[in-house]
């Protein structure tokens, strides 16, 4: 794990060596099959967990069933709601799923503390880690309040075009909307010809058109 860790969070490398020893030995590894509920709201925050391989979605879900993907969490990144749940001492208010199959470290509460305070690279990694993801959550706010449904489609398509490995559902998630709309516009686009659409795929067929549709 010591060689991993290393890569995937250089920072670690400038610890005394004691003090890293004793986070590979405080530190807990942990593998999840895809699908696996790692947190969800209402339960306690065990530990900051810092992701090796794989990907974590970080969502909210409303009494209805409705879901908004908050932001995901790749190899090398650390999760900033467990992060606020340590430093503020309450429980999780969002979900955390594995996208695929993850590995990831866990470093305890009181660990994450002395880190947080003694090691000045790990607090510029975390507290970057808030600035970034604060944009994220900034920009996810602007387009669900401001902008056309059909532009942010069109935008997400362009983006993880050409081919888009993804349900219709899975996609209704992260644009924080319900899958029947974004079929209707999905039927849309291909009644254009602007896409193709297959099981759990979505071809691009004219970009430049979608790309102008999202503005």
């Amino acid at each position: 794990m010591r060689e991993q860790l290393l890569e995937r969070f250089p920072f670690f490398a400038g610890l005394p060596p004691a003090r890293l020893e004793a986070l590979l030995a405080q530190a807990q590894p942990m593998h999840a099959a895809k699908g696996t509920v790692l947190f969800r709201p209402g339960q306690p925050c065990r530990g900051f967990p810092l992701l090796l391989e794989g990907s974590v979605r970080v969502s909210q879900t409303a009494p209805s069933g409705r879901e908004i993907v908050l932001y995901h969490v790749g190899p090398g990144q650390g999760c900033l709601l467990s992060g606020g749940c340590l430093l503020g001492h309450s429980d999780y208010a969002a979900s955390g799923v594995a996208e695929t199959e993850v590995t990831l470290v866990a470093i305890p509460p009181a660990l994450f503390q002395e880190l947080l305070l003694e090691h000045e690279p790990f607090r510029r990694f975390v507290f970057g880690m808030y600035g970034e993801r604060l944009a994220q959550v900034m920009e996810l706010v602007e387009e669900v309040a401001f902008r056309r449904l059909d532009a942010r489609l069109a935008q997400l398509l362009v983006q993880r075009g050409p081919v888009v490995a993804a349900t219709q559902q899975k996609l209704a998630d992260e644009l924080g909307s319900v899958r029947e709309i974004v079929s209707r516009l999905l039927r849309q686009f291909e009644d254009r010809g602007w896409v193709e659409l297959g099981r759990e795929r979505i071809t691009v067929r004219d970009p430049r058109a979608l790309a102008e549709l999202a503005g």
